[in-house]
């Protein structure tokens, strides 16, 4: 008993410092990191901190009872959202951020279908070589929203003709059902100047400056355009409303 008290202050000791506590209105969100991080990004070894956090219904400051509860809370069966920090976040005057829906099939398995997995390197090589930036990876946006078992169904209504709006819709779902209200919190808690968003999407400008966020400036993000997807991305202009600089040379 004396050895498992021991075993855990000592974990906690470890922890403790690397756990912040960051109230909502209700419940809270416990931010945990930085972790170093190194990330093969096109070749090279790019060394990122990493965050990862996990929504609570109790606000508390004692991390020994938060971890506690993790072990009988079954996280692996869902996921948790994380961000990936690099340069000085906190106090450079100029830093870029994306806001990055997970896409199951274009990030892990690299499908062409749309162009997230293209979308995701590209926004860390841009933080890089801006020098400051974060990705923020947001675990329950899969297909914009409605989950993976739904978007695979959506999928097969998208072979059969039609566009992504139209089977979001037709399975019941609306276009867009992505929440940034967790992500926007510990943005404000990593930093508080303003950022340059990578987006091509007014909706997620909007829910920034919403949120009273400095938005400087948004950086476009258009590439990876083939056979496979030029619907999907014209469905995103035309349907969706993002915003288009050029990615379609013959408009």
């Amino acid at each position: 008993m004396l050895q498992s008290k021991n075993l855990k202050q000592k974990v906690l000791s470890i922890l403790e410092d690397k756990i912040q506590l960051i109230k909502k209105d209700e419940g809270a969100i416990y931010l945990v990191g930085p972790i170093r991080l190194p990330v093969n990004l096109y070749g090279d070894t790019v060394v990122f901190n990493w965050y990862c956090w996990l929504e609570g219904c109790e606000q508390t400051e004692n991390f020994e009872e938060v971890i506690d509860k993790l072990s009988s809370a079954n996280l692996a069966e869902y996921q948790q959202s994380s961000v990936l920090v690099y340069g000085d976040f906190a106090y450079n005057d100029e830093a870029l951020i994306r806001m990055h829906s997970i896409c199951h099939t274009g990030d892990i398995f690299g499908s062409k279908r749309c162009d997230c997995g293209y979308q995701l390197k590209q926004s860390m090589k841009m933080i890089v070589e801006h020098g400051t930036g974060a990705l923020f990876y947001l675990a329950n946006h899969e297909g914009r929203g409605i989950g993976l078992f739904s978007k695979a169904m959506a999928y097969l209504l998208q072979e059969s003709g039609q566009d992504t709006v139209e089977a979001n819709e037709s399975l019941g779902f609306v276009d867009d059902s992505r929440n940034y209200e967790d992500a926007i919190e510990v943005l404000k808690a990593l930093r508080s100047k303003p950022v340059t968003l990578i987006t091509n999407n007014p909706k997620k400008l909007e829910a920034l400056h919403q949120a009273g966020l400095s938005v400087t400036a948004r950086a476009p993000i258009w590439g990876d355009v083939s056979e496979y997807n030029e619907k999907y991305l014209q469905t995103k202009i035309k349907r969706s409303g993002h915003l288009d600089e050029g990615v379609f040379t013959n408009e």
